[in-house]
């Protein structure tokens, strides 16, 4: 840090996102993007986007609130489009709470809720997950914060039911609940339709991972349209023009192609159940995943050590060093080819013969 960054900034803690080694070509199982390019149809429309690249694009992105909306059977006006999930949950930190509304979230869950809070200077609470990683809903119930639950969870990938959470909405009536939906569209129910009940949830997704966009940077925020009048109010305090050409252009093909990222997505549901079903055979506990990664661990190798060698031999995951989860790894769930590759390196790491 040098002499010049503002005190406010001297104990931020910034987020680590995964590794992006270029020393040697690694088979990529450690970010949880998708194993499958965008549809074909999506660098024809993003070329002929570039022509018009010298005008700034839509500050509303109407066209891709229209062509969502669609899609989520809700109004365009409830929806906020921003540079990734991120974006919109930091709005919501930025807008929802503050030293008199304190945000409360899981000790484990995504890593970036507790950045958001320190850049903002919010007060937060975590709430520690059973010996099961699973997540309490009556730990939320009147709570009286603003809660922010990544359903399914990360790194664990265990889920809620909707009526579970919809229980935690109930009883904070006059806060905020968040609800981080990155990982639904691979075996859970979203919480989309609760918005036209309360006004008090926001739910927001990304289109990184079940619809092969990680690299446009691309979510969004689906709430009452009093929410989202209020979250423009901070995107146009920020950046109003926070979606690019390109990336609009992407995302209006890959949604008009939706059938074929539904199609990947029980792809990768079903890989899931392979590379769980191989690693429980060799002798892994694995938490009981609906993302489109699996949490894994083994009792002959810790989990720091497991991922070192694999990345040895070419093969990234992801491991925290967090205690409580120091012996797990999370491992995105590739192609077929992909997972019998790290099947076959796990058996040599640990000696196991066919």
């Amino acid at each position: 840090m040098s002499k010049f960054l503002s005190e406010k900034y001297s104990s931020l803690v910034p987020y680590v996102p995964g590794e992006q080694p270029k020393d040697m070509e690694y088979i990529k199982l450690n970010t949880n993007e998708s194993p499958f390019p965008p549809p074909e149809n999506t660098g024809k429309e993003v070329m002929e986007e570039v022509s018009r690249l010298q005008l700034y694009p839509d500050p509303e992105c109407t066209a891709l609130n229209v062509k969502l909306a669609g899609v989520l059977n809700v109004s365009p006006d409830e929806i906020l489009a921003t540079n990734g999930s991120d974006e919109i949950l930091n709005f919501a930190f930025m807008a929802f709470c503050d030293k008199d509304t304190p945000a409360v979230f899981p000790d484990i869950t995504y890593g970036f809720y507790k950045v958001f809070a320190g850049i903002n200077n919010v007060p937060y609470t975590e709430i520690p997950l059973d010996r099961d990683f699973k997540i309490n809903p009556d730990d939320y119930k009147g709570i009286n914060k603003t809660v922010f639950i990544a359903n399914p969870n990360a790194p664990t990938g265990i889920i809620l039911k909707c009526s579970e959470i919809e229980e935690i909405i109930k009883s904070n009536p006059d806060n905020i609940v968040v609800v981080d939906e990155a990982y639904i569209d691979f075996g859970g129910e979203s919480c989309v339709p609760l918005i036209h009940k309360y006004d008090n949830l926001l739910v927001t997704q990304t289109f990184s991972k079940s619809r092969s966009m990680a690299g446009a940077r691309l979510g969004f925020g689906v709430a009452a349209k009093p929410l989202i009048r209020d979250l423009n109010a901070i995107k146009y305090s920020t950046n109003p023009y926070n979606i690019n050409r390109l990336t609009v252009a992407a995302a209006l093909a890959t949604l008009s192609n939706d059938k074929y990222n539904k199609d990947n997505c029980r792809i990768i549901t079903e890989n899931r159940a392979y590379l769980s079903e191989e690693l429980k055979k060799i002798g892994f506990t694995l938490t009981d995943s609906r993302a489109n990664f699996v949490f894994a661990a083994h009792p002959e190798i810790s989990g720091r050590e497991l991922y070192l060698k694999l990345k040895e031999k070419g093969i990234l995951i992801r491991h925290f060093d967090t205690e409580r989860i120091s012996c797990y790894n999370r491992i995105t769930v590739g192609t077929k080819a992909q997972l019998d590759a790290l099947i076959a390196a796990v058996k040599e790491i640990l000696k196991i013969k066919d």
